[in-house]
């Protein structure tokens, strides 16, 4: 997770529209000659229209990959690199920056490159973007967050093109035509199996999987349909650019209900003007309130198995409150 200034990402133009100046390197052995000693610059050089490179900067921030800002000729580009991971964490990344970026709504940076480095692991190369000094205006956050998720519709289901990952953690994206089923499944049950697996956490896994079999009453009357959603909207990937322009970055993306997107509010600051302004292009369905928490388990959820005990009771706190509300 980032919290500095950003670049945009790459994705697969089998996948979605890209911008022409966005590719993927194929994957090949580590050995091959075909793979250049700095594929970065390479890029950079070539497609990145740049005849040279003149500084390259250190970029703080993140704690799963190394950042830099690589100035040239032709402009800045934002890179990120991971030694120990192959290019699929960034493919993910990438694809869904892209499909942000292609709704035309809110700022995404612009995916360009991913590809593997020679000596083990992977990189993306980014549109840089200069942040402002503030997150910007909350209620134009919250319209253009909004505008996003009306844009951004899928007609193959609940789900994305590619798994991805929340933090360091998978995260399944198998379409699904029945939001309940691919919630519960694929994003509380998952996690849920990683608490029992990491930490023989059997009371959790036991009362999640009850509490999984009973959504459908909180779903009542409402029509969920799926939206392209960040996946991960919190305070340190929130940001905005030297206009004032909102802008969200390292997404986890996917197409599920919009009010899922509001799962990390707990540390993302969202204030009263946000939700006035989002509600006002998608309106607030019957329920929002009793959803909430539901939303953000499986936020507690992927923090605990990413960072301990700490998340723990707030997780179970929410399903005990669920088991108790829906009586089973």
């Amino acid at each position: 997770m980032m919290a500095t200034t950003h670049v945009g990402f790459l994705s697969f133009g089998s996948f979605l529209p890209l911008p022409s100046r966005i590719s993927f390197s194929k994957r090949r052995p580590f050995a091959m000659a075909a793979l250049s000693d700095d594929p970065i610059r390479e890029w950079i050089l070539s497609e990145g229209k740049a005849t040279h490179i003149t500084k390259i900067c250190p970029v703080g921030g993140g704690c799963i990959n190394l950042a830099s800002r690589y100035g040239t000729d032709a402009g800045s580009f934002f890179v990120k690199t991971n030694r120990s991971i192959g290019p699929s964490m960034f493919e993910g990344e990438a694809l869904g920056l892209g499909a942000m970026y292609e709704t035309r709504t809110i700022r995404a940076p612009r995916p360009f490159k991913v590809g593997a480095l020679p000596t083990g692991g992977s990189y993306i190369i980014m549109e840089f973007i200069e942040f402002g000094s503030s997150r910007g205006n909350q209620s134009v956050f919250g319209k253009k967050l909004a505008e996003m998720h009306k844009a951004g519709k899928s007609s193959k289901g609940f789900g994305f093109d590619v798994d991805n990952t929340i933090g360091s953690t998978p995260q399944i994206n198998k379409w699904t035509s029945d939001w309940i089923e691919f919630y519960a499944e694929h994003r509380l049950g998952y996690q849920l199996k990683l608490a029992l697996d990491q930490y023989g956490d059997s009371t959790i896994y036991q009362r999640g999987h009850r509490l999984m079999k009973n959504l459908a009453p909180l779903f009542e009357g409402v029509n969920v349909e799926p939206c392209l959603l960040h996946g991960d909207l919190w305070s340190g990937n929130i940001s905005s650019d030297k206009n004032g322009e909102p802008v969200i970055l390292d997404p986890a993306c996917y197409y599920g209900h919009n009010e899922a997107e509001f799962g990390m509010s707990w540390c993302a600051g969202f204030g009263g003007s946000f939700y006035n302004s989002y509600f006002e292009v998608m309106p607030k369905q019957p329920g929002f309130e009793k959803r909430r928490d539901l939303y953000m388990l499986y936020h507690y959820l992927n923090h605990y198995n990413l960072f301990g005990s700490g998340y723990r009771s707030s997780a179970l706190s929410i399903i005990d409150d669920y088991l108790r509300m829906l009586k089973v």
